[in-house]
């Protein structure tokens, strides 16, 4: 059954253009508001988002906050559209939870790789034959695509899911942020490693990280490394 995306621009040419890129491969649909798209999002199920950031009264960013504080809307992937250059923009599209940005104007055929590769990090993973991941008081749960804390449900995105599952399969090592670029956004990202620590400074404040006792260690110039713990692989 084909994927359904749902395409959210007040722009009707920008409506038209990806909806007829997209419509051969995927079920589209549209909407001209915010609004508009919590309402189809409400009454009908959709596997991915397409979110301008400068919308008419409720914008991108007011969207998204709301899709990510509903729970069964928590994991929806957002790829977010927007016609602003500023990084602080983009940085805030990644922070409320978006999985990826793409500024306009944009090339389709990238468009159509990133939504492939963020549906492809989105779906089930069976990973290595290994059902959880444990370290201290956090679990990731593959099957249900849950990370919980003290048997807490954590609001993780599908990026920060994919991003915390990597980590935890390679405690111990340090993981360069190429390596994360390329195993979680799945494409070349021309050198924007900050998209990485976007999201692992989100990450750790979703699983209450704190700075005596870390799960995570940042290694300067490098990426990032997993603690290893006796035990902690299931």
């Amino acid at each position: 059954m084909a994927k359904r995306i749902l395409i959210v621009d007040d722009e009707d040419h920008i409506l038209e253009l990806i909806s007829f890129n997209l419509e051969k491969e995927y079920k589209v649909i549209t909407a001209g508001s915010g609004e508009e798209a919590l309402e189809r999002l409400n009454r009908e199920k959709v596997d991915l988002m397409i979110l301008d950031l400068m919308l008419p009264g409720m914008d991108g960013i007011q969207v998204c906050n709301k899709i990510r504080n509903q729970e069964e809307l928590m994991h929806l992937p957002i790829i977010m559209l927007t016609a602003k250059s500023e990084d602080s923009d983009r940085i805030l599209g990644l922070e409320v939870g978006a999985d990826d940005y793409l500024p306009k104007p944009f090339n389709v055929r990238e468009l159509q790789a990133r939504i492939k590769a963020v549906l492809r990090r989105s779906g089930d993973h069976k990973g290595d034959g290994k059902n959880q991941y444990h370290i201290r008081d956090l679990t990731l749960d593959l099957e249900s695509r849950e990370v919980r804390k003290n048997g807490e449900v954590l609001p993780l995105t599908a990026k920060e899911f994919d991003l915390l599952k990597l980590l935890m399969e390679h405690q111990g090592k340090v993981l360069s942020r190429n390596f994360l670029l390329d195993k979680i956004w799945g494409y070349e990202y021309f050198g924007e490693s900050r998209t990485v620590d976007v999201h692992i400074r989100h990450l750790r404040m979703k699983i209450g990280e704190e700075e005596a006792h870390p799960y995570i260690l940042t290694k300067r110039g490098i990426g990032y490394q997993m603690l290893r713990e006796e035990g902690g692989r299931a």
